[in-house]
């Protein structure tokens, strides 16, 4: 397998992050995953609103998508309080990794805690250790604050941007100057994949890119405005939000797309029992046929 040969950087939201991260497991120290941290919902969002925090919940879905869903230590950080009281809704997981962020001396120190707590090898780096929002700005100037709100917009904004800027950490800029592979979504476009992509740094880095970038489509639209954009459509809002375009090719489910601007690769990924997931081995099926292409067609290294 080509991939045991790379080093990869995957960037991303909870969800779509956490089942490219639990496919690429094998990868061990090779793989890095790079965490969205702006949810303010749910758990985390209550957490947030406590005090200034970082957003937890996706590093901990992450986490634990890296361990056997039938070990203690997942079944420790997925459980969820019931009941209308102060702790019913919380995740406990979040909430370990709060106490512990009050504890540590910073976010990076309780997550390699955690790391070793679990047995995770992969290394996984909140895309910044500074609290921070999503800010969407509509086409007439309002605008919204919050990734619930930003969610909800009727129609596309024309910026978005975090509130306050923040810096990324050096171990995620290292990982990503030095990765041959460079993985972006499936998820939420805007809340999800984007916000990484507004930590300048990051976006720096992406762009003095020395690997390749490949963005993986949702298998279904999702809701939000970013469902009614084509391809070339989101590329250039990515292109025009953070200065330039740092994805090389994309691979998506639906036959149907195209694009100018990057490298197509169109396969069967959906999973033949959750028809919206990604499959294991089909997504590494087509990771690898990325990986292939690059070697034979040197043009596809850069946009």
């Amino acid at each position: 397998m080509q991939l045991k040969k790379l080093n990869i950087v995957a960037i991303g939201g909870g969800h779509g992050l956490g089942r490219v991260l639990s496919t690429l497991s094998f990868m061990g120290h090779q793989l890095t995953g790079v965490v969205t941290t702006t949810d303010n919902g749910g758990s985390t969002g209550r957490l947030r609103k406590r005090s200034s925090t970082i957003a937890w919940g996706d590093l901990r879905n992450c986490l634990t998508q890296l361990v056997d869903e039938n070990s203690i230590g997942s079944q420790l950080f997925n459980f969820r309080f019931e009941g209308e009281d102060e702790l019913g809704g919380h995740n406990l997981g979040n909430l370990i990794l709060y106490g512990l962020g009050k504890v540590q001396s910073s976010p990076m120190d309780s997550i390699k805690l955690v790391r070793r707590l679990l047995g995770v090898k992969t290394q996984v780096f909140p895309m910044s250790e500074t609290p921070t929002d999503l800010m969407a700005f509509y086409p007439e100037g309002r605008c919204r604050l919050g990734e619930l709100s930003v969610d909800e917009m009727p129609i596309m904004p024309t910026d978005l941007m975090l509130a306050p800027l923040v810096k990324s950490v050096a171990p995620c800029i290292e990982a990503i100057n030095n990765a041959d592979l460079i993985i972006l979504g499936p998820g939420s476009f805007l809340t999800s994949v984007v916000p990484p992509l507004l930590v300048r740094d990051i976006a720096k880095a992406l762009n003095k890119r020395k690997g390749h970038s490949v963005f993986i489509d949702n298998i279904v639209a999702e809701h939000s405005p970013a469902a009614k954009l084509t391809l070339d459509e989101k590329l250039e809002w990515i292109k025009s939000n953070i200065g330039c375009l740092p994805i090389d090719s994309v691979i998506c489910q639906d036959k149907n797309i195209s694009s100018d601007k990057v490298n197509i690769i169109c396969q069967d990924l959906s999973h033949n029992n959750v028809a919206h997931h990604h499959d294991n081995e089909k997504l590494i099926h087509a990771l690898e046929t990325c990986v292939k292409q690059i070697a034979t067609r040197p043009n596809l290294l850069f946009t």
